[in-house]
């Protein structure tokens, strides 16, 4: 079968390669990949940016139908439509494991990045990993649970209150999908992008922001004083990985509010930590997610609540990988998902 993977270190070092079909395994499931989302941690990879095993099949959103079940499995059958955690390995012994924190697990290999992932027709995965996709989420739809979680997991981290006014800053996918869940908290949505953002920022609107706004911090501070009375927003969440992003975020948050970090920078940029003392901010950052939010995604997503399908902008077969991910790094669009071929 064909995979895109990361063939060695350093920046690019990507192409096609043909790999056999994984075998089973006890404990394990295989699962057909009908859809797999192109996620920032795949352009970081393909950069350079992000640690990863080479030579590894890359993609660890994914969605599709199992077709092989190994001995001992008993959480699904063949002919199951699901999703997955991104999680292949954790050693399950030390102090994060124990605490119910496998994200932060120093031994974990990721699908993707450790492992083969989802660019491929079909992968390998632990039972424990699945999950059922709700009957009226299709398998393109699925496969953006796994961003989904992620946002889940920020604000389990940094906690949104009823009421409360939360700047979302950056309108990709995650900003978009994080927008989503701050709405279905309570909280007045605020989504923060720049004038090359227009039809993101509508995107934002259509899934229930009540406020966009086109301009970075200074623009951004007068709309949210006047919402605030001055005081400026209870939480922010930056969701762009951009330093600029970064900047606006710690400006629009008030005193004692919360900062919460989802994007990734991919590389070192400046923080003026002194505005966390002279503001007494809560910061939090948060990787990846937790089983708990797994469950909560999906019931958000079976209810409706939350909606993947509209930020696919395009579908793929993995033979077009590089234009997938140059569409990524220009920004035109939203959500790429790739399909075998």
């Amino acid at each position: 079968m064909k995979g895109v993977a990361k063939l060695a270190p350093g920046d690019g070092n990507v192409g096609l390669i043909d790999v056999p079909v994984p075998e089973i395994r006890p404990g394990h499931v295989i699962i057909e990949v009908k859809a797999a989302g192109v996620c920032g941690t795949d352009i970081h990879i393909y950069h350079g940016e992000y640690a990863s095993n080479p030579p590894v099949i890359m993609g660890h959103e994914v969605a599709g139908i199992v077709t092989e079940i190994g001995e001992g499995v008993t959480n699904c059958k063949v002919g199951d439509r699901v999703t997955c955690e991104t999680y292949f390995y954790v050693c399950g012994q030390c102090q994060f494991c124990r605490s119910g924190l496998p994200n932060l697990c120093p031994h974990r290999k990721s699908i993707g990045s450790g492992v083969h992932g989802g660019f491929t027709r079909y992968v390998l995965v632990p039972d424990h990993n699945i999950h059922h996709l709700p009957a009226n989420v299709d398998e393109v739809a699925g496969a953006l649970s796994e961003p989904l979680t992620c946002c889940v997991h920020a604000l389990e981290r940094t906690r949104v209150e009823p009421g409360e006014i939360v700047v979302v800053s950056g309108p990709g996918a995650i900003g978009l999908l994080m927008a989503q869940v701050v709405k279905v908290a309570g909280a007045t949505t605020v989504v923060l992008g720049t004038t090359a953002d227009a039809a993101r920022l509508a995107m934002a609107k259509e899934l229930g922001a009540d406020l966009t706004i086109d301009g970075m911090t200074e623009d951004a501070k007068a709309l949210i004083d006047e919402r605030t009375g001055g005081v400026g927003a209870d939480v922010v969440f930056e969701c762009a990985g951009a330093a600029r992003s970064a900047r606006s975020c710690r400006v629009l948050v008030r005193r004692r509010g919360r900062y919460g970090q989802v994007g990734l920078f991919g590389r070192q940029i400046e923080w003026d930590l002194d505005l966390v003392c002279y503001k007494e901010l809560d910061v939090h950052g948060s990787f990846a997610h937790l089983p708990s939010a797994w469950r909560k995604a999906l019931n958000l997503l079976g209810s409706g609540q939350v909606q993947t399908r509209p930020l696919v902008s395009a579908i793929l077969p993995i033979t077009e990988w590089h234009a997938a991910f140059d569409t990524f790094e220009r920004r035109d669009g939203l959500k790429i998902v790739l399909t075998p071929v």
